[in-house]
């Protein structure tokens, strides 16, 4: 069985119809009003700004998508008549427009002043001292050759240099060094071209090479002294090493004798060392000079052996055309490491070459 219920009063049983939020009328003054209100307000807010923080507060005030007042202020629009709203969307776009521009300007200024703050920290403060730059300096090495050429030079001897490539003539031949001597060894010797046969070339083991090609091209007198690199394949200790430094001075003149030679020898030492130095010779044996002698300096007490010398074999100034009846020489060889290592204390000459900055920067 149905029932059926009527309901006692009808039009409480039909569906209520929504309640719409009622739009409140808007002059097109008083939303102008309120548009200048809000310009005037952004521009001071946005102006004074000191920081990020301000910005965004401003930001959020002004341009906020859910509450800024720019958002309240579009709600407005839809209170204008029909025949004012154009006018009025036409103002606050012009509003919107300037505020937004006016905040990126905000932005740039506060960017600015944060990055010219940090360029001022950074600053460099001219009353303070200044940090001491680290330069380098000459290896010690370098600094006992411009030594030895600034003490040769006052005795008129010029400084020359000539290539590390040498070839037998330069190398052995013309310094009285035949074919069958235990110097041309290749097993004393870097040869680079032993496929070249009778002439293959090699690292020079001696600066006289450079003696030779300087007297091939000029006549005497000669005074010269010659600095470089010379290789020879000995094996490294405290005394020796397959690359060295060596300096050989040279001078050709009518009458020179053992004498002169001495004498230039401890005029040399005694520059070089520093206060007395003796100077003795040892007799020996060298292919290119005759006689020849060991040189040994005493200093601080201590001989020590620092090379060869003598007086140039008749045969080597006939190689380069000399007259040996009219003039004569004297020729002396001294390794740079060795005299560095003397002057400066130096045990082990390996020391110049491993490139230790500590070793290295007491020089």
């Amino acid at each position: 069985m149905r029932l059926w219920i009527r309901c006692a009063w009808p039009l409480a049983c039909r569906s209520r119809p929504r309640s719409r939020k009622a739009v409140a009328t808007v002059s097109l003054d008083s939303f102008v009003e309120a548009i200048d209100r809000l310009r005037a307000e952004a521009a001071g807010t946005l102006q004074t700004a000191a920081d990020e923080g301000a910005l965004e507060k401003a930001r959020v005030n002004f341009l906020g998508v859910k509450s800024g007042q720019l958002k309240e202020l579009q709600k407005l629009l839809s209170g204008l008549g029909s025949d004012d709203r154009p006018a009025g969307g036409k103002l606050f776009n012009i509003a919107k427009a300037e505020i937004t521009a006016s905040f990126a300007l905000a932005q740039d200024r506060v960017a600015s002043s944060h990055q010219s703050g940090v360029q001022d920290a950074e600053a460099i403060d001219v009353t303070l001292p200044g940090d001491q730059v680290r330069m380098g300096h000459l290896h010690p090495i370098t600094q006992t050759i411009r030594r030895v050429q600034e003490i040769m030079a006052r005795l008129g001897f010029e400084s020359v240099d000539g290539p590390e490539v040498a070839d037998q003539w330069h190398n052995f031949e013309a310094l009285a060094i035949g074919a069958e001597h235990p110097a041309r060894d290749p097993l004393d010797n870097f040869y680079l071209a032993v496929a070249r046969g009778a002439d293959p070339l090699l690292l020079r083991s001696q600066t006289s090479t450079v003696q030779i090609r300087v007297m091939e091209q000029r006549k005497p007198p000669l005074r010269i002294v010659s600095l470089g690199r010379v290789y020879r394949p000995d094996t490294a200790d405290a005394t020796h090493y397959p690359m060295f430094h060596q300096v050989e001075g040279l001078l050709v003149e009518p009458d020179v004798t053992l004498a002169h030679l001495k004498s230039v020898l401890r005029f040399f030492a005694s520059s070089f060392l520093g206060g007395d130095v003796r100077v003795r010779f040892r007799p020996s044996f060298f292919p290119f000079t005759e006689p020849s002698v060991e040189v040994d300096m005493e200093w601080g007490g201590r001989w020590i052996e620092m090379g060869g010398a003598g007086m140039v074999d008749p045969a080597v100034l006939e190689a380069v055309g000399y007259d040996p009846d009219k003039v004569s020489g004297f020729a002396f060889g001294l390794g740079v490491e060795r005299i560095a290592a003397r002057r400066y204390g130096v045990a082990d000459i390996r020391d110049f070459y491993r490139n230790d900055v500590r070793f290295l920067e007491q020089f």
